[in-house]
C-alpha cells in the first residue's frame, strides 16, 4: 500500500485545514486508515483513525470536538478535517494504514505515508 498525503499548509490560530491521503495498492486486509503527527523534538502520536467497514471513529483526546476523520466508500482516501487550530497542533501529520491493534500504538500500522507540514501561527 503506497499513501499520499497532502492539504498541509500555514494557518492562523482557530484556523481550518483539511488534510488527504489517498492509498493505492491497496488490499482488503488495510481496512483502518488514520493520522498521526510528530512535532519537533516529540515523538510521533496517534491523532484519529477510522474503520472503513464500520465507520467507527477513534481520536486522541487533544483533538476530539475540532478534528473530524472520514473516508470515502471506496476505502481509498482518508481524510482529517481540522478546526480551531492551535499552536499544539503544529506538527508533520503521518497517514498510516493500520495492520493490527491498538490504532494508539505505531506499532500497528503496517505503512506509513510521507508527512504533510501543518504550521499554525498566532
Amino acid at each position: 500500500v503506497q499513501l499520499q498525503a497532502c492539504g498541509g499548509g500555514l494557518v492562523q490560530t482557530g484556523g481550518s485545514l483539511r488534510l488527504s491521503c489517498a492509498a493505492s495498492g491497496r488490499t482488503s486486509s488495510s481496512d483502518v486508515m488514520g493520522w498521526f503527527r510528530q512535532a519537533p523534538g516529540k515523538e510521533r502520536e496517534f491523532v484519529a483513525a477510522i474503520n472503513f467497514s464500520s465507520r467507527n471513529a477513534y481520536y486522541a483526546d487533544s483533538v476530539k470536538g475540532r478534528f473530524t476523520i472520514s473516508g470515502d466508500n471506496a476505502k481509498t482516501t482518508v481524510y482529517l478535517q481540522m478546526n480551531n487550530l492551535k499552536l499544539e497542533d503544529a506538527a508533520v501529520y503521518y497517514c498510516a494504514a493500520y495492520g493490527s491493534i491498538p490504532y494508539t500504538e505505531k506499532r500497528a500500522v503496517s505503512n506509513w505515508g510521507q508527512g504533510t507540514l501543518v504550521t499554525v501561527s498566532s
